[in-house]
């Protein structure tokens, strides 16, 4: 079934991109569309798991586990690593942002960004107090928290032998404790300005797209933001809800680009966007809806990358005739890994934690630098 939208050239280079995206299209010229990517398995867990840690099993650490594992972090208030969604995506959740085997300091900090009125981004009970889980101890002021955290630092210095678990519990909530004077000026978006809101549009994913971005401008080493998982993109009924789902997406993704532009953070920030697997070219009757919906497909599908070393204005890779498959220069979610890790300075070879008699990192025993799409 040939695709029902239409598409037009984007850029200097005259990149193709469909009607469903003109947000994105207008930032054409700094972004990388590699549309030869592919993975493992065609089933969401899978999928997300290995998108997400590098393998298809739960219990392997993240990406950003791993980044703030190598790289720490720039800000000793906030967490290194943020999770941004309305509500826990699929069936995995946590897994997707667990430390595993690493420091418990590495894993990633989920924050609710749901919004009830779809058609804004603050609603009136907006409260930046209310977004972190736990964060606030309404039994216990800030000097009787900071006793209770340095009675336990006191106590595990008396050990013979080091536990570096509990060392790393001790630190993350070191950055709890911090968070509390900090973290809420961060979530804090209506400091934005109108004209800073208007770009971003409406909705969920607007707001996460904006609050990725002051926590980068903050410190935070990663930051990942999830479209709503009550309203997804797997359309197997009708391809036509696809206008929904891209119509939530467009502007704050394209926002993000231009926001970080306009803080002078896009050069030193690697924005990533895509998905699990991609779509097969061939209708899915009997599914619901009206019968033309697709599959999953985890032969080849889009990603793009823009910012942080990226080469824009460019594509990398395409598929066969019928975006079945991929034709030419294939990038697998290892090479994707490790052009990322690659570009944040770290070797993803080396990368290394060993654990359960033998080494293990994010790439597992493949992976290679995408050095074509390097600017």
């Amino acid at each position: 079934m040939q695709s029902p939208f239409t598409f037009k050239k984007y850029g200097k280079a005259g990149i193709e991109i469909s009607e469903l995206f003109p947000f994105v299209g207008e930032c054409a010229d700094d972004i990388c569309f590699v549309r030869s990517v592919h993975t493992d398995i065609p089933n969401h867990e899978p999928s997300m798991l290995m998108m997400n840690t590098g393998h298809t099993q739960v219990g392997r650490p993240s990406m950003g586990a791993w980044l703030t594992y190598g790289l720490g972090s720039e800000n000793r208030n906030l967490p290194a690593y943020v999770v941004l969604c309305p509500q826990t995506p699929t069936t995995v959740g946590p897994p997707l942002w667990s430390n595993a085997f690493l420091p418990a300091v590495n894993q990633g900090t989920f924050i609710s960004s749901k919004v009830e009125n779809k058609n804004e981004i603050i609603g009136n009970d907006f409260d930046p107090k209310k977004l972190v889980a736990y964060m606030y101890n309404e039994k216990f002021t800030l000097p009787e928290q900071r006793r209770e955290i340095d009675l336990l630092a006191k106590l595990d210095a008396m050990r013979a032998i080091k536990d570096p678990q509990l060392e790393a519990s001790i630190e993350s909530m070191e950055v709890a404790y911090r968070m509390q004077t900090e973290a809420p000026e961060v979530f804090d978006i209506r400091k934005e300005t109108k004209a800073t809101l208007e770009v971003y549009g409406p909705g969920s994913t607007a707001r996460s797209s904006l609050m990725a971005v002051r926590l980068v401008q903050r410190g935070v080493r990663m930051v990942q933001v999830y479209y709503a998982a009550g309203d997804p993109w797997d359309h197997h009924g009708n391809i036509q809800l696809h206008r929904k789902t891209a119509l939530d997406s467009d502007r704050p993704f394209a926002a993000v680009i231009k926001d970080l532009k306009s803080r002078g953070l896009l050069k030193d920030t690697i924005v990533v966007c895509g998905s699990e697997f991609g779509r097969t070219p061939v209708a899915e009757i009997g599914a619901g809806g009206n019968g033309s919906g697709r599959d999953h497909n985890p032969f080849a599908f889009t990603m793009w990358l823009a910012g942080g070393g990226i080469k824009g204005g460019m594509t990398y890779g395409q598929t066969d005739d019928f975006g079945f498959k991929v034709a030419e220069n294939p990038v697998h979610v290892h090479d994707l890994h490790a052009t990322i890790l690659h570009l944040l300075g770290i070797d993803h070879t080396k990368l290394t934690y060993r654990y359960s008699g033998r080494d293990f990192r994010l790439t597992d025993v493949s992976g290679r630098v995408v050095t074509e799409i390097l600017a």
